[in-house]
Formats: C-alpha cells, structure tokens, sequence
C-alpha cells in the first residue's frame, strides 16, 4: 500500500509539471562563475565560423559562461566554443513567446558571459523575442558590458535597422526593381547596441549577392524618415567584423566587409518604380585592415562610389566591379 502510494504521488506529480518551452543543452560547468567581462561585438557573416572571432569574444568574456540563442537547431556550438576555453556553453532554442518569458530562460541569459545569437530565420527573433523579457535581458547584458555576437540571421538582427524577412527573404533584383516591394520590411531597435546605431547590417553579402538589396533597404530608412542618413555593415561568408564600444573595428576571416553610406534621400524610391540613387559612398575591408564607425572612415582598405539608375548599378571601381 505505502509503495502504491509513492507511485501515485509521483505520477500525480509528473501529471502536474509544466512542459518546458524551450530546449536547453548544456557543456561544462553547471555552477555559475562570475570573471570580469569586457564589451565587444561580433558581427559574422555566415558560412564556416570564424575561430579567431570567437577566441577574441571568449577573452572578453574572461572565459566564462557562454549563452548561445537560437530558434532552430540544438547544441551544434557547444563543443566548438567549450574546447576554446569557454567554463561553459549553454545552448537555449526558444520557438515560442512563452519560452521568451520563462524564468530558467531568463536566468540563464542574465547569468552569461558571453551571448552569442546563431543562425535561422530572423523573423523568429523579431516575431518571438522581440516584445519579450528576454529581449530586456539582453539588453541588461549589452548594458552591463558583456561581448554579444551573432551570425547570419543572428547578425542580421543587431544593429539599430533589421530587415525583418517577414515576408521571407527579398533578391537584389526584386529590391531593385521595386523598393516597397511587400518583402522588403524594415524594422528597428531588436537590440540597442550604441556602437552600431544608425546601421543596418545584411550577412552572406558577395556569396547571395545582396548588394542590390541593401541599397534599397538604405533608401528606404531614408525615405521613411527612419533617419536623415543611412549606414550599412555587410559581412561576407567566413569573415566577422568585431566592434569595439568604442566604434573601432577590426576583421577577421576570409572574405571582405563593407561600410556603406547613404548621405540623403534617393533620386527615385517609390512604390513599383526602380530604384534611382545618384551615390553611396563605399569602403571594403579584409582581414589586417580596420574601420572607425564614429568617423566612418577606414584604413587599408579600398573606397569607392556606387550609383543607381532605373534599378542598375554602376561603380567607380576599375573594371565596373560593384563588390
């Protein structure tokens, strides 16, 4: 009878808990250690990781406990960023708005090191996170000083403009040939990182050919009166930039990034029409070369313009070439 009992409670027990939200993994330490952390943000545009970005993130984060976010996947980076020194690697997938506002989530999140958003859908960020506690929590974090990065998506969603891809993924050429095609959605303030405000970022940049797109999404936080002047941050596939508060970057990697400008309102960028642009100022980096986004001007690297006529680009490189 007592043992029959016992079953009963426990099952009764069982019958009671709350299902978990989310999906949590976790490598190393399970204690929470508490180093010195310095701020840094990594800004990797997709493909093959970048180790030398993550062991710079890692020594700002004093080799501490590491949160990885995603909304898709599961612990893919736990034993790649554990075995570069990390105490800990904490994968959390949250798919749902209530996964965004449970405790242990939370948690976890204030208690990081090091945050690092993984790649996926960016509208699974902006739709579930973004009017959630958990977006607070990362926020606290950037406030604190902690180093926070991401990676395709997950770098599509840190500066102050997000192209949301609500309405899935927009092509250079339909951006081009109608700004306010219904794809091109433009959203702001995910997270609120000073260093990159007034930019907009775009990942996989030469490998999709996503410069035509960016341009339209310049024009249109002009046109909309998001701003007088548009900025970009593009990152190839295989390279990050990494920024620090102070707005001094640097890359790492294989491939290119580029800083573009917009200074003012496009020559044409109105509903079904092409899109027109006189200039944009453009400066391409690689590894070894730098950039100071408060001064916007950079070092190493290769400046030039673009234009825009009835949704065709043109260059002032030698030989035309747009990247």
């Amino acid at each position: 009878m007592h043992r029959q009992l016992i079953c009963l409670l426990t099952v009764a027990a069982c019958a009671q808990a709350p299902p978990k939200t989310y999906e949590y993994y976790l490598t190393g330490n399970a204690a929470d250690v508490k180093p010195a952390t310095r701020p840094g943000f990594v800004l990797m545009g997709g493909g093959k990781d970048v180790d030398a970005a993550f062991r710079w993130m890692l020594a700002k984060a004093g080799g501490g406990d590491v949160v990885v976010l995603r909304a898709s996947g599961s612990d893919g980076y736990n034993k790649y960023i554990h075995e570069m020194g990390a105490d800990s690697v904490e994968s959390i997938v949250v798919k749902t708005a209530e996964a965004a506002r449970d405790a242990f989530v939370l948690e976890k999140i204030r208690h990081a090191e090091a945050l690092w958003i993984a790649g996926g859908d960016q509208w699974n960020y902006v739709r579930v996170w973004g009017a959630s506690p958990m977006r607070e929590e990362i926020h606290a974090l950037i406030d604190r000083g902690v180093p926070v990065g991401g990676t395709s998506a997950g770098l599509a969603v840190l500066g102050q403009f997000v192209f949301t891809a609500e309405k899935d993924s927009v092509t250079s050429a339909q951006a081009l040939a109608n700004p306010y095609d219904e794809r091109v959605k433009i959203g702001e303030d995910f997270v609120k990182i000073p260093a990159l405000r007034g930019v907009i970022t775009d990942t996989h940049f030469v490998k999709r050919d996503r410069l035509g797109r960016l341009l339209t999404f310049l024009a249109r936080i002009v046109e909309d009166g998001k701003a007088a002047e548009a900025r970009a941050i593009a990152v190839d596939e295989r390279t990050a930039a990494l920024v620090e508060p102070d707005g001094s970057v640097t890359i790492e990697g294989e491939g290119p990034a580029y800083f573009l400008r917009l200074a003012g309102k496009a020559e044409v960028c109105k509903p079904g029409r092409p899109l027109t642009i006189a200039k944009i100022s453009v400066y391409r980096v690689k590894a070894g070369d730098s950039f100071d986004l408060k001064k916007w001007t950079g070092r190493g690297g290769a400046a030039y313009e673009l234009s825009v006529r009835e949704g065709v680009i043109a260059s002032t490189q030698s030989g035309g070439g747009m990247y």
